[in-house]
């Protein structure tokens, strides 16, 4: 069992920065995905940004260029910088992982285990 426990969230207007961070319970598989999600009211679950182990990352073409995914492996913790935040970015937010896996997708229904979310409301 991985626990995941997100923080950062909060309110910003639109242009503002935020960063998120995911800590994750200790866990002893050499492979693993981590990734970001989002879901809006009325809306399904969608991927922000993903990370394997290695550091490869992949990013949703709505993000690209305005939000970065990294990791302290060292601390089991990813970060979410999110910067020139826009009304369109407000939703909860959620870190989920995937364990004992090289292979990593950008469908939320993939992982397994997953945080209790973060709201981030960007206003205009």
């Amino acid at each position: 069992q991985v626990q995941l426990v997100e923080s950062g969230g909060g309110s910003v207007q639109a242009g503002g920065s935020l960063r998120l961070s995911c800590s994750a319970s200790s866990y002893r598989y050499d492979n693993r995905c981590m990734g970001w999600f989002r879901q809006a009211p009325g809306k399904e679950r969608e991927g922000v940004a993903g990370i394997d182990k290695s550091g490869s990352t992949n990013y949703a073409d709505s993000v690209k260029g305005r939000f970065a995914i990294s990791q302290d492996n060292a601390k089991n913790t990813m970060y979410l910088q999110m910067n020139n935040l826009e009304p369109e970015d407000t939703a909860m937010y959620y870190c989920a992982a995937r364990l004992g896996t090289a292979y990593c997708s950008s469908s939320w229904r993939f992982y397994v285990y997953w945080g209790q979310g973060t709201q981030v409301t960007v206003s205009s």
